[in-house]
């Protein structure tokens, strides 16, 4: 089908090809990822613009004897394409296909894996320590983006690794974007450097020439380097790589093979030094309508290649659609509310808001740390700030949750997006952790909609009360429920369905599923009470006590894993009380969740309606 890739079924196969070679496989392998996200979903344009920088590394280095980090992980396609996983490409993203990032499980060639940002020059700084220590000589590179560049961990790896004399390469991709637009002082910097080369190409120059000349060159080089520091500062402000210890190249054209091998093979001379090369890239680079939309075709869903479009449309709205228009309205009411994004402005529903709040809305990069406190601080100056987040970069701000936040009971409200099962991004983006990091924190309150109605008295209630309060959403469209909604109570449960054998007791999407478990258990004669939590934190003590006594047996169904979630805590309450209660939980093992479609997945864990009704029927 393809003239070249068809050929390439290792790294060492692309060294037996010249430039017009090269050229034309870039064009295949762009061709070739086009069509298959196509049909998949996925990253496409971070993958379309890594093409050549990709070729160019695995000629230069030799993996996997050679260690290449790639940072998040989601501009990988093309290296697994060119190590060995051409023919298995196809199954990108699908239950037991390849994973959509880089996965040790795979190919020797997936050094480390990286599902979030800024990790890998830590990464590689590791393992280029370790090698010092065995005495072995190999390259490690990472490749990160200038949005994952943004994030404390990659400031924290850059200051330890310029002050730590050993062979690393960095390669920072520059695209001018991460998945929202790029913010701060380092992407001002990386502009200046876009458009200011002419330092770099000044100062090669005069060291060539003042070396060359015999007996005194080195001297009078030496005398220059005031000179040279001078012209620095001068010409290109800051120098920021440089002075941290890193020997800087760029910026080069991430799309000329030539000129990137040329840079690598002069990394590679450099002992004892970190070096950093600067590749300027096109994000989306080959398919016009990514380029365009970079931000949008960052995660696309299937879609029609020759106009872009999605193959399925939904005329509702998403979760995170009905939380931005939400918080635009009370946002309209209450000037004090303030929204605060980690680079996913428009992954969390926020771009409206930006445009219509712009000195309200605050993208403080890949920095979920950051954020966190940064909300500390506005909410401790009578701000009301909302951090909206995903749930599995919640994660990375645990300890500023506990110290900078609920320590102080300030009020800050988490809009926790893509809680739960998220589908095809696999182990590192499964949302089902956040109940049981979240609700053994003091002062915090948590709360899980079971619809989009929900889900805007949910945050109408938060932005109302005093001290954090977490919302937990899933990824996808909203569902509205036939029943009449009750009035939003704080720490008041909803009973949609009374029962006589048992009870139900279920949280945010969940409570869908509970409802058809519900439905299937009527037909066969057994009634179940269904209660749709609300409150996982805190928990309807009056409702608990009530159906301890009215019922022999009480599931909850979580979506989120089992232990020390929504079931553990209502155990708990049990327990403490001394309530003889039997309560079995349902919810996610202690496993991690690979990708696949989110349906499958559900069935996969037996979480699925059919698997909940057997699981019950059994009792």
């Amino acid at each position: 089908m393809y003239k070249i890739m068809d050929s390439i079924n290792s790294p060492s196969d692309l060294k037996k090809l010249g430039y017009a070679e090269l050229k034309t496989l870039s064009e295949e392998i762009r061709d070739y990822i086009i069509k298959v996200v196509s049909e998949n979903g996925g990253h496409l344009a971070s993958n379309l613009g890594v093409i050549e920088l990709t070729l160019a590394l695995h000629r230069v280095f030799d993996t996997p004897k050679d260690k290449i980090i790639w940072d998040v992980g989601h501009q990988s396609y093309t290296h697994k394409i060119v190590t060995g996983r051409r023919e298995s490409f196809v199954t990108l993203r699908k239950r037991g296909g390849i994973s959509g990032f880089p996965k040790r499980s795979e190919s020797v060639h997936d050094i480390f894996e990286t599902g979030h940002s800024s990790t890998s020059i830590s990464a590689a700084l590791g393992m280029a320590k370790a090698r010092d220590l065995a005495g072995d000589n190999y390259s490690v590179v990472a490749v990160i983006g200038d949005g994952a560049l943004t994030g404390g961990m990659s400031f924290e790896a850059l200051n330890h690794a310029g002050d730590f004399p050993t062979n690393l390469i960095i390669i920072l991709n520059d695209n001018e974007m991460s998945i929202s637009h790029n913010i701060g002082g380092l992407s001002n910097y990386l502009s200046k450097l876009r458009t200011q080369p002419v330092y770099f190409r000044f100062k090669n120059k005069i060291e060539t020439i003042l070396n060359k000349i015999p007996v005194i060159g080195g001297s009078v080089f030496k005398a220059a380097e005031g000179f040279r520091d001078w012209l620095k500062y001068l010409v290109v402000p800051g120098i920021f790589f440089e002075e941290l210890g890193f020997k800087y190249f760029g910026p080069i054209d991430g799309h000329d093979i030539r000129k990137l091998e040329d840079v690598m093979k002069r990394a590679k001379m450099y002992n004892g030094y970190p070096v950093l090369i600067h590749a300027v890239t096109v994000k989306g680079k080959g398919y016009y309508i990514a380029e365009n939309k970079p931000k949008e075709y960052h995660g696309v869903n299937p879609f029609f290649i020759e106009n872009g479009e999605l193959k399925e449309k939904n005329e509702k709205k998403t979760y995170s659609e009905v939380f931005g228009d939400s918080l635009i309205e009370l946002a309209g009411e209450n000037e004090k509310i303030v929204a605060v994004s980690a680079a996913m402005g428009e992954g969390t529903g926020l771009a409206d808001f930006e445009s219509k709040y712009k000195d309200r809305f605050f993208d403080v990069g890949i920095a979920e740390q950051h954020a966190t406190t940064f909300c500390a601080g506005l909410a401790s100056a009578g701000l009301r700030p909302v951090f909206a987040v995903y749930s599995t970069f919640l994660q990375r701000a645990y300890d500023q949750i506990v110290h900078d936040v609920c320590n102080q009971n300030l009020n800050v409200v988490f809009a926790i997006d893509r809680a739960g099962i998220v589908g095809s991004d696999g182990e590192t983006h499964q949302g089902v952790f956040d109940i049981s990091y979240l609700r053994h924190i003091p002062n915090i309150r948590i709360m899980s909609p079971k619809d989009g109605k929900e889900l805007r008295n949910m945050l109408r209630l938060a932005v109302s009360l005093e001290g954090p309060v977490a919302i937990r959403y899933p990824r996808g469209r909203v569902r509205e429920f036939g029943y009449p909604d009750t009035p939003l109570e704080l720490g008041k449960s909803e009973t949609l369905i009374d029962g006589e054998v048992g009870a139900i007791i279920a949280e945010g999407n969940m409570v869908y599923r509970a409802l058809e478990v519900c439905e299937k258990l009527k037909r066969v004669g057994k009634r179940y009470a269904l209660i749709n939590v609300r409150f996982i934190k805190p928990l309807d003590e009056e409702l608990l006590i009530e159906i301890s006594k009215k019922y022999k047996i009480i599931y909850t169904l979580e979506n989120n894993v089992a232990s020390g979630g929504l079931g553990s805590s209502i155990l708990e309450f049990y327990s403490c009380r001394k309530i003889d209660a039997n309560v079995r939980i349902i919810g996610f093992g202690d496993s991690f969740i690979p990708h696949g479609d989110a349906e499958e997945l559900y069935y996969l864990e037996k979480m699925d309606t059919e698997s909940i009704f057997n699981k019950i029927m059994k009792e």
